[in-house]
């Protein structure tokens, strides 16, 4: 590009689910000129867009960030693997799909922590403007946005029958989780359109690619933010022809997502003034808050061997199974590979004084021996699980550089299980699921519990059990918090702190996690970023 080229009205760091909203948001009317950035390649994969492909993304270099945390204490110094989206799309293109948005209280509880504009009644319009609900419009739900929201095409009879066992232990049916209450057992809702991936790429980029006035530059790596007297003015960024630097006339971005945003932040001078000293790099700014309270769900699960040959671990321990699954997908986009294989979900509460839910109970139609960087090991027989998410974990942890150098993955350190409550929750959300699995509804399925194993029903026995087990859900937040406190990165508008024309729109803002999936609440943040910035631009 020229000099010329090379000088944009705004500059977004990150094609992630967040990322994609805003650039495709801030390009519609053509006023400005717009660089998207993103390290990883286009998304082309094919495995990207069938939807029970997600597992061929899970540890591919070739989309995949493929982070591991630090050792965990409270996790018998386990390393938690950590899979990010390293593609168009970012995570959006690899994650398992789920459309959960959280409850209306956590949106009003970030209000009532100082971030004004973000309670319920604020965002919702901004849900409805991204969504294509399949199901038709609604107070809640919108039609005709770029983010398709659609039912299962298909259906094995194990879910069925683990949403009727959930009912008839006492948990009222619940048509819609992101309806008027959230709390009850329904069929989740996917991020597909036509069985196929809804990626925020695929929402928000495919018709904006043709714009003259957005560059979307992929394998491009944002390394430092470029700040002078007191103001982003543009972003360094490297490609396979070398380092390039881009201008931005008004603001730049980050939508680098939990690790990314807080880690290109430090690399610009804008962290713990200690820590970046310790690497050589100059403080724009004393900034405590970035790359702090790192926060993500967690979970553990329940394993059953299962009496029939009707799970995902039939299908993924047989090549005949694989076969017969790939022809019902290519011609009819229905059977197992036009699902992400998750179909029932619960929310429940762990204690029944508490306000509102804290444990997801997902009800997976398969069950798993291993899930680590080497990849996802199903069981060698039939089985499916039952897994209890804790949704408002006491842990917080932190993000920081390993190295000076930009492309060294960042230090994570989360802390789970760091309070009684982290593992109350947990061990209650494993009884729900035990009450799940014995009712009527499931009994013919069950041949006997695999995991923890029947005889492991004492608290300390448990607990042990969790310690050994348990794993991050992969919905980590809060690294570049927003809010009044001394040590929040932005404020209610998403702008950093005593930084001029520099935001920050990902899952990192968020002042507390959400209950329930992380990506719809991401792309909510883009859409609302967007419009934030097209009226300071006004």
């Amino acid at each position: 590009m020229s000099a010329n080229h090379q000088t944009y009205d705004f500059i977004v760091t990150g094609a992630g689910s967040a990322g994609c909203a805003v650039a495709g948001r801030l390009s519609e009317d053509g006023r400005f000129r717009v660089l998207l950035l993103e390290a990883g390649p286009r998304d082309t994969y094919p495995w990207i867009h069938i939807p029970l492909g997600y597992h061929k993304t899970y540890v591919n270099p070739r989309v995949n960030w493929m982070f591991d945390s630090e050792p965990e204490v409270e996790l018998n110094n386990r390393i938690m693997y950590q899979p990010r989206g390293k593609v168009l799309g970012g995570t959006s293109s690899i994650n398992g799909m789920v459309y959960m948005r959280g409850n209306a209280a956590d949106y009003d509880e970030w209000r009532q922590r100082g971030c004004e504009g973000w309670d319920y009644d604020s965002v919702l319009p901004y849900f409805r403007r991204a969504e294509d609900q399949e199901r038709g419009p609604n107070e809640f739900h919108g039609v005709g946005g770029p983010l398709k929201v659609s039912d299962h095409r298909w259906k094995p009879a194990l879910a069925q029958a683990m949403h009727d066992a959930a009912v008839q232990a006492g948990i009222p049916a619940n048509p819609d989780f992101n309806g008027a209450t959230q709390e009850g057992v329904g069929y989740y809702q996917s991020t597909t359109g036509k069985a196929r991936r809804w990626s925020s790429a695929k929402a928000y980029l495919s018709g904006a690619r043709q714009r003259r006035n957005l560059t979307i530059a992929t394998e491009a790596h944002a390394t430092r933010v470029l700040i002078e007297n007191g103001r982003a003015v543009g972003v360094e960024y490297r490609t396979r022809a070398g380092p390039q630097t881009a201008r931005a006339r008004r603001e730049v971005v980050v939508s680098g997502g939990v690790y990314g945003s807080p880690q290109l932040l430090m690399l610009s001078g804008l962290g713990p003034a200690d820590h970046l000293k310790q690497h050589g790099i100059a403080v724009a700014r004393d900034m405590p808050g970035v790359g702090s309270h790192l926060h993500d769900h967690f979970n553990t699960y329940v394993a059953y061997r299962c009496t029939r040959p009707e799970t995902m671990n039939d299908l993924a321990n047989s090549w005949a199974r694989q076969i017969m699954a790939g022809a019902r997908y290519a011609l009819g986009r229905t059977g197992p590979l036009s699902t992400m294989g998750l179909f029932v979900g619960a929310l429940v509460r762990s204690d029944r004084r508490l306000e509102r839910p804290d444990l997801q109970i997902n009800m997976f139609v398969w069950a798993i021996k291993d899930r680590s960087r080497a990849g996802v090991i199903p069981q060698p027989f039939s089985a499916f699980s039952l897994s209890p998410v804790h949704l408002r974990p006491d842990g917080r942890g932190t993000v920081r550089l390993k190295s000076p150098d930009p492309l060294a993955a960042p230090e994570i350190r989360f802390n789970f299980l760091k309070s009684s409550y982290d593992y109350e929750a947990l061990i209650a959300g494993m009884r729900i699921c035990r009450e799940i699995a014995s009712q009527a509804a499931l009994k013919p399925y069950i041949a006997e519990e695999v995991l923890p194993g029947p005889q492991i029903t004492g608290e300390a026995e448990l607990k042990a059990d969790i310690r050994a087990r348990g794993v991050s859900n992969l919905h980590p937040v809060g690294t570049c918090r927003m809010g009044r406190e001394t040590d929040s990165v932005v404020d209610s508008q998403l702008r950093v702190h005593g930084i001029g024309g520099l935001r920050v729109a990902d899952a990192s803002i968020m002042p507390v996690i959400v209950a329930g999936n992380t990506n719809a609440p991401s792309i909510m943040i883009g859409e609302k970023c967007a419009d934030m910035v097209r009226k300071a631009a006004a």
